[in-house]
């Protein structure tokens, strides 16, 4: 697991306030890492996300770039915190990433293939936050969480297909998403990588940049990985696109909402995804 300029899991609680006040910004204080172990062992009791054990065993890079103006830098490190108490061996597990002079988005390392147009300033963000900072953070993350890597390699852009996600229906999807394979996986045997992509960055409102220019797909390519790129929509409760952090996919009709659960629209959306990925590997 990857997370970007992102803070602790579940931090938003199911509620916009906490989510705009402790989860981007500090107004309301820091969150309480011990409130979010609860609400996870609350979560494995009932059987709604993975067990402790399994949770243990995952392998997690974290970045934020210091001159993160959109989400607070300090809660990559909370976030960085609460996964040190649920690995195993954090030490071996986990890697934590903090770039100074970066802002809030995706660093690409901008080698002149990226047209101008898609690309963002690196301290300032904006735009498509595709952060023109010379940095492959697709290339780190990948290394960390599967070890030594082939090269990268160009992608084709018959490689990238756009695909129907009407069948996968949970609100708050776009109409299409996004699967790279690989020639080399088109019968099948590769491994995945799922990649969702930030608030602010849709296709509706970046076009095709994050699915084409994050820096994944020449990586995949040379490795044999198929990469998924799922797409959220903006709305009225969504204005900015967002993948559902804080239940707004949920919570017009749960008090709770589970969102951040293996019971959450998007999230069993997701997991359709992958499995209908894993029927039909050549379609």
């Amino acid at each position: 697991m990857a997370v970007l300029a992102a803070g602790p899991w579940s931090c938003a609680l199911g509620g916009l306030g906490k989510a705009l006040g402790q989860c981007m910004s500090l107004r309301r204080g820091s969150p309480d890492l011990d409130a979010l172990s609860a609400r996870l062992r609350d979560y494995q009791a009932r059987d709604l996300v993975g067990e402790a054990e399994a949770i243990g065993q995952l392998r997690v890079f974290v970045w934020h770039g210091e001159a993160d103006s959109v989400v607070d830098p300090s809660l990559g490190m909370a976030l960085a915190e609460q996964m040190t108490g649920w690995l195993t061996a954090p030490e071996e597990q986990l890697r934590v990433v903090e770039s100074p002079g970066i802002g809030h988005g995706w660093p690409i390392e901008a080698d002149g293939q990226t047209p101008p147009s898609q690309l963002a300033q690196c301290r300032s963000g904006g735009g498509t936050h595709m952060l023109a900072c010379g940095m492959d953070i697709a290339g780190q993350a990948l290394s960390w969480l599967h070890g030594a890597l082939e090269p990268p390699v160009e992608a084709s852009s018959a490689q990238l297909l756009r695909f129907d996600q009407a069948p996968f229906d949970a609100r708050g999807l776009g109409d299409a998403g996004y699967v790279l394979i690989p020639d080399d996986c088109k019968a099948g045997g590769c491994s995945l990588t799922l990649a969702l992509h930030g608030c602010g960055m849709t296709e509706e409102q970046i076009d095709e940049a994050f699915v084409r220019y994050s820096g994944l797909n020449e990586w995949a390519v040379a490795n044999r990985r198929v990469v998924l790129y799922p797409q959220a929509s903006s709305s009225l409760g969504n204005p900015q696109g967002c993948w559902d952090w804080w239940g707004f996919a949920e919570s017009t009709w749960q008090l709770d909402p589970l969102h951040d659960t293996r019971q959450g629209t998007q999230v069993k959306a997701l997991m359709a995804m992958i499995e209908r990925l894993e029927e039909a590997p050549e379609e």
